[in-house]
């Protein structure tokens, strides 16, 4: 399963949903989630032990446009849009957490 997060861990417990109730899969952080996946942020940490189960990827055009692509934490993938499609196509099963 693709689990895709848009909100910021700041704002939204949906990391927290994800992170409780994936045992597998993958996690695509978009939007103002792509916060969670930078150094030095609250959810680094929740994001480091994720990925020892799940595949993080964060959308590189949202990195980019917060400004925050070169503070990427180890373990966490970019892709472009084509790349979102991709994995969109890969995972029989997605669930977007609002």
């Amino acid at each position: 399963m693709l689990h895709i997060v848009n909100r910021s861990p700041l704002s939204s417990n949906s990391l927290d949903a994800v992170d409780r109730f994936a045992r597998s899969g993958a996690v695509l952080l978009i939007e103002d989630a792509v916060y969670a996946a930078t150094r030095g942020n609250a959810a680094a940490e929740k994001i480091t032990a994720m990925s020892s189960r799940l595949k993080v990827y964060a959308l590189g055009p949202d990195l980019e446009a917060r400004g925050v692509a070169d503070r990427l934490i180890d373990g966490v993938s970019t892709v472009d849009y084509e790349g979102f499609v991709d994995l969109v196509a890969e995972h029989p099963n997605c669930q977007s957490w609002l």
